[in-house]
Parts: C-alpha cells; structure tokens; sequence
C-alpha cells in the first residue's frame, strides 16, 4: 500500500482524476487529488491554460505543497499532464519519495532525483507537449542520474488518452496503462 498524490492537468481536477484515484484506491492505495486550482474544472484545454495564467504557477504549487504537507515523507508524486510538471517540480522538496508516477507528461528535473528513485512515464507518441527529441533528453537524464527509469510510449493517440471525457481518449492505450501503473506502485 502506497500514499499517493494525483495532482490534475490543466483542465482542473476532472471526474477522470477521481476516477483514476478511485482505481488506485480499489488497489489498496491510499490517494489524495488536490484542487490546484479551488474552481470548477474547464471543458477545453484552452479555458484550463486562461484559467492557470488566472491563479499563476506559483499559487498552484503552493496549493500542491499545501497537498502534501499531511502525507508522508514516502509519498508518491503522481499527476497529469500539468500535474505531472507540478508533481516533478515538487520532487526535490521531497528527496524520500517512494516513486514518481507521470501520466501525459514529463516531469521532474536530473538534480532533483536521487539514485534508484522509481519513475514511470506514460506518454503519446508523438505528444504535442513534449516532443520526441525532448523526451529522448529527458530520458537520457534521468537515467544518468541514476533512476530506475521505465517509459511507455503510445503510438498514434491523442495526449490526455486515459481520460474518456475528452476527443483524445484512447481506450485501448488506457486499458494498457492502468495495469502498469498498478504494477509500479505495487513495486517494493
């Protein structure tokens, strides 16, 4: 059993973040999704970019602080797209993390890892956010800084693909997903 923080993507905290919460919760996990942004979420990716320029980065982030503050120090970081930016920028203020979980998008930064850390990425291939040659650096990286590394990459799907409320759901690459989330998170 794991403590984990699902930090949602830019559309807000969306019924697909519940819904992923709850599936990691049926697993035995114990999962808190903070509201970065303290409003209803947006139907567009567009309103969720106006509406995170609205509340600015900085209050997101201290909200997600705010998130973690009664989780322990062991506390898996996780998030979406946005909130996996959010949950990799939070990373070198929580060195004991058990595992950093990247949903839709890269996240956390070579110096802010430590040796071993388990990190999971699951993104489009090709995704409009990080493209192939961004990612490939990434990757590079983190694993010259040492973490265990594993990346899934899901050809010809749209980058939010595990969530059905939007044109860019893929069932099968989320079907695909969920099982290796699981499997990371049951890691020892």
């Amino acid at each position: 059993m794991r403590h984990v923080v699902l930090f949602h993507s830019v559309y807000g905290l969306r019924p697909a973040v519940r819904a992923a919460a709850d599936r990691l919760r049926a697993a035995g996990h114990r999962v808190v999704t903070p509201d970065l942004y303290g409003v209803p979420a947006t139907d567009t990716v567009e309103e969720g970019f106006a509406l995170l320029d609205k509340i600015g980065q900085d209050v997101v982030l201290d909200r997600a602080r705010a998130a973690l503050r009664e989780l322990p120090a062991e506390a898996v970081l996780a998030g979406f797209s946005m909130g996996a930016g959010v949950a990799g920028a939070l990373l070198a203020e929580r060195p004991d993390s058990a595992g950093l979980l990247l949903l839709h998008g890269t996240g956390g930064a070579p110096e802010s890892v430590r040796p071993g850390l388990p990190v999971q990425l699951h993104l489009a291939d090709p995704d409009p956010y990080d493209t192939p040659d961004e990612v490939d650096e990434w990757q590079r990286a983190m694993t010259e800084a040492g973490t265990d590394l594993t990346v899934f990459r899901y050809p010809g799907v749209g980058h939010l693909f595990t969530d059905p409320d939007v044109a860019e759901y893929a069932p099968e690459a989320a079907a695909a997903t969920w099982p290796r989330v699981l499997a990371f998170l049951a890691a020892p």
